[in-house]
């Protein structure tokens, strides 16, 4: 009997440990020649980069007899061309399907099993992202010809997830936008001019972040959505109106640090956004912070998010295609169900 695995390696591919803050690869013996002449090899600190070490440096199997398997695989070969939020959630993903369904063979997995998965896990959201994960695993299992056709797709029906409806008003922009800085520079006055921005351009949170002085034009605003950088890299141009030219040029005005080459940096003049682990903990903060001044000492009493602003930038749009073609959607009815959230307005019978 195989000797059980330490909690911090269990969900990690055979022959990995985690140790010393750093994932390892216990090499095969008589395979050392392939991986630098060690028998512990260093792949690296992070997940995803260990993923990509190991996808570089492996043999590409033939086959996937197993779930785990074809988990490996698609480890290796899918997960590191996503974004690097999106490969650390489906590493996490892929860890608890591991603990659950790896030992299945990929012939084995059947919809009750996908069922049950979903009936046994009490975080329902969770348990529906991982099933996506599967689903596309098993998209590639066939892709790659390890089987013919999937084994659930089409025949499991989980329970939906309602999209959010939280439209924001125009008083409460205005709201927002009256709250009174306490200081010149930077915090609340950068928000404001950010919020701005937002309801303008549509933009995601990455993209608005991402944003420096180069990419300011004489023809507009040129931006690569983070979202199709990696696959079809289109390059949009969002163009100038006065309103825009305004909150740009306010926007400039508030940074801290003004020769610094981000449209929204910190007191360090660096980007807010960290492209090694794809978050914006500085910045959430301060949208935290705003957002609980907002609430206390404006009119404003319902929360609400940076993705309730995009969504009210598509609300607002006159028709669909133009609301689509602001939030760079390849799909209409993506912009449709998740993002016009604007009430109907009954008109009163005479």
């Amino acid at each position: 009997m195989p000797k059980k695995r330490n909690c911090e390696n269990r969900g990690l591919p055979s022959r990995w440990r985690h140790f010393h803050g750093a994932y390892y690869y216990r090499v095969p013996s008589g395979l050392e020649s392939k991986w630098d002449g060690k028998t512990q090899f260093l792949l690296g600190k992070s997940l995803p980069e260990a993923y990509k070490v190991w996808a570089d440096r492996l043999e590409t199997l033939d086959d996937a007899k197993t779930i785990n398997e074809l988990l490996d695989l698609y480890s290796q070969r899918v997960v590191p061309n996503k974004q690097i939020t999106t490969q650390a959630q489906n590493a996490v993903a892929i860890k608890r399907l591991r603990a659950v369904l790896g030992n299945l063979p990929l012939l084995g997995l059947q919809p009750r099993h996908v069922y049950q998965y979903f009936d046994k896990r009490a975080a329902k959201i969770s348990a529906r992202r991982e099933i996506e994960v599967l689903s596309h695993a098993y998209r590639k299992a066939v892709e790659w010809g390890f089987i013919n056709r999937h084994p659930f797709s089409g025949e499991v029906r989980l329970e939906g997830e309602r999209p959010r409806t939280r439209y924001v008003e125009d008083w409460e922009i205005i709201e927002c936008l009256s709250l009174e800085p306490r200081r010149k520079a930077g915090s609340v006055s950068m928000i404001q001019v950010y919020i701005c921005i937002k309801l303008l351009t549509g933009l995601r949170r990455g993209d608005l972040l991402r944003l420096t002085m180069a990419d300011l034009k004489d023809d507009g605003i040129h931006v690569t959505p983070s979202k199709t950088a990696r696959s079809t890299g289109k390059r949009i141009i969002i163009e100038w109106t006065d309103e825009l030219r305004h909150s740009i040029a306010t926007a400039k005005a508030f940074r801290p640090v003004r020769t610094s080459p981000w449209l929204f940096c910190n007191r360090r003049g660096e980007c807010y956004f960290n492209e090694k682990n794809g978050r914006a903990g500085g910045w959430d903060t301060m949208w935290r912070n705003f957002m609980n001044r907002v609430l206390e000492e404006t009119q404003v009493k319902e929360h609400f998010t940076e993705h309730d602003l995009r969504a009210k930038c598509a609300s607002d749009a006159e028709t669909l295609q133009h609301a689509r073609a602001l939030l760079a959607h390849a799909d209409e009815k993506v912009t449709e169900k998740f993002y016009r959230r604007k009430p109907e307005r009954v008109k009163p019978l005479r």
